[in-house]
């Protein structure tokens, strides 16, 4: 390679290439990275190409069956269970909150609500429904002690493999995690804001409405978007209240370990797609409104 010359007659200086080499954070990224691709990556892309091939044969057929029929009871009742159990865990989630938000007595409250927002937000799967079976099932010891004084759980059709039934059920989690999502948000409200709102005269309806409100929303909204993947995704609690198979982690179950007409094992991989574009889109509109929230946060 020859240097050039500049315009006032001076040779232009050559330029030397440096090879990339990666830094310690790269490579002990590497792992991770492998990790994603071997365990994640790659499967999904496995599911998503023999969804798009059903039989071998590009179409789209597998994916319009997995929307049609039972199948589309199955979406309609997750759907419903995981909006239901997102929006109410997110109120209520959202007003614990803001009720232990400046909480500095009992000076023991707030760090035991903490500790059980973090200990039952993970709780989930087998434990979770044997614990509310012992408590509100047919046999519970809340059944029983209800029916001792009148109350007759069971004679009113409140079970738990119902979808009101797992909606309870569901809500013990929803409602910690919403309130460790939100907490940071709450936490960031300050009082000055307040302040400068009533030495303006707005009242507190005006000082939610036009300061604390807005400034929430995109946790609150990213919050309950949460909520939804969470209920959405949640397959182990659902199969031990539920095991019919009405919810779509159900349906991927039942398809996978083939029980379906031979031929039909395809079905599977379009639920399983289905599911996967759900939860991306969720996923992709929570990374939005966090920055939005980010934006709050450093002002």
């Amino acid at each position: 390679m020859t240097s050039t010359v500049l315009e006032d007659g001076r040779p232009r200086p050559l330029m030397r290439l440096r090879a990339f080499r990666p830094g310690g954070d790269v490579l002990a990224l590497l792992p991770f990275l492998a990790f994603i691709a071997v365990f994640l990556l790659w499967p999904t892309l496995v599911v998503i190409t023999r969804a798009f091939t059903p039989d071998g044969v590009p179409g789209v057929s597998s994916l319009l069956r997995a929307v049609s029929g039972p199948y589309r009871s199955a979406f309609v009742n997750s759907l419903t269970l995981s909006a239901t159990t997102a929006v109410i865990g997110g109120l209520l989630g959202l007003g614990l909150a803001l009720a232990v938000h400046g909480l500095t007595r009992p000076a023991w409250l707030r760090p035991v609500i903490d500790a059980w927002s973090s200990v039952a937000s993970q709780l989930g799967g087998v434990p979770l429904a044997f614990a509310f079976v012992a408590a509100l099932g047919t046999q519970g010891v809340v059944t029983k002690a209800l029916a001792g004084v009148g109350i007759d759980l069971v004679g009113s059709g409140f079970s738990l493999s119902s979808l009101s039934g797992m909606a309870l059920v569901y809500l013990y989690f929803q409602i910690p995690l919403m309130f460790l999502v939100v907490a940071p948000a709450v936490s960031g409200l300050r009082g000055s804001w307040r302040e400068a709102a009533t030495l303006m005269g707005a009242g507190p309806v005006r000082y939610w409405r036009s300061v604390a409100g807005p400034i929430l929303a995109p946790a609150v909204l990213g919050g309950m978007l949460l909520l939804f993947i969470n209920a959405f995704s949640a397959y182990a609690t659902a199969y031990v209240l539920s095991s019919s198979g009405q919810l779509v982690p159900l349906q991927i179950r039942f398809v996978l370990q083939g029980n379906v007409i031979t031929g039909e094992q395809d079905l599977g991989y379009a639920l399983v797609t289905w599911t996967v574009a759900l939860l991306v889109a969720g996923l992709l509109l929570i990374q939005l409104l966090q920055r939005r929230t980010a934006r709050w946060s450093r002002a």
